[in-house]
């Protein structure tokens, strides 16, 4: 991707979970991303700063700063950001209604979309009895989700060494704990249940890293997934559709020097629905 190419437009883009302040977090890709795209509005679907992991080592390379500065940048020059905070930027929550920068923070908000429907945006952990009832079992597996992303660095480098594709070993690891997948179906059914009960169209939420666009029941269900692996955004077009956008598509290479590309499981390419 160069710089004579065309910045693609869109009415609004949802992104979330990208953990600046982690050494997983892709700042790098992000950062690609939001120069090739663009939107009337952003809005940040929580889990953006990680606060839990800065609070326990601090760590804040240039990149961070750099996303950080690109979307002061944007909203500089007229684009609405909207910030709802979640579980790993909580200390947020306290500022509902406040400006920084020209990023507004709200708990939680009502996109209208360009056809008339009404999406609840959340990040979501509200709804993660682990995260709201057991800070401390939270607290654990996110050390371990960490160590399975230390892992994946290793065997990354393994692999490439013997010519072999990139492989996540914390997604693989994920998707076979039979608890984790179980939890992914009842957390989208609760967050769709509580778009019916604000009496709106569909959903658009973060928190499980787990970017999807589906029907549930006559609710749109959307998780906009992370930058830490999956690299994914919900993009809405100027007629209202969705489109679940991943970085690995939109650069269009496997491998990149600077930017070596995030595994992305099948169901998560670019789709419009």
């Amino acid at each position: 991707m160069t710089e004579e190419q065309d910045i693609k437009r869109y009415r609004t883009l949802f992104l979330s979970d990208v953990h600046l302040g982690s050494k997983a977090a892709k700042a790098d890709f992000l950062l690609n991303f939001l120069r090739y795209h663009d939107a009337d509005t952003i809005v940040l679907v929580g889990d953006i700063i990680d606060g839990w992991r800065l609070k326990r080592n601090w760590y804040w390379p240039q990149s961070c700063n750099d996303v950080v500065q690109k979307l002061l940048r944007k909203a500089r020059k007229g684009a609405r950001i909207v910030y709802i905070p979640g579980n790993h930027d909580e200390f947020l929550r306290d500022f509902p209604g406040t400006h920084f920068g020209g990023i507004e923070v709200a708990e939680r908000m009502i996109h209208r979309g360009a056809d008339g429907r009404r999406y609840l945006v959340i990040h979501g952990d509200e709804f993660d009895v682990v995260v709201r009832n057991a800070r401390l079992l939270a607290y654990l597996g996110d050390w371990a989700y960490d160590m399975a992303i230390a892992i994946n660095v290793a065997l990354a480098a393994v692999r490439r060494f013997c010519g072999l594709p990139y492989w996540s070993f914390s997604a693989w690891a994920k998707l076979q704990v039979k608890h984790a997948v179980n939890f992914i179906g009842e957390f989208q059914r609760v967050v769709a249940d509580e778009a019916r009960r604000h009496e709106a169209d569909g959903v658009i939420c973060g928190h499980i890293h787990h970017a999807v666009i589906e029907d549930m029941d006559g609710i749109r269900y959307m998780n906009t997934g992370d930058w830490v692996e999956s690299c994914t955004a919900i993009a809405e077009h100027e007629d209202g559709t969705f489109e679940l956008l991943t970085w690995r598509e939109i650069v269009g290479a496997v491998d990149e020097p600077q930017l070596p590309a995030t595994p992305v499981p099948q169901q998560l390419r670019i789709r419009a629905a």
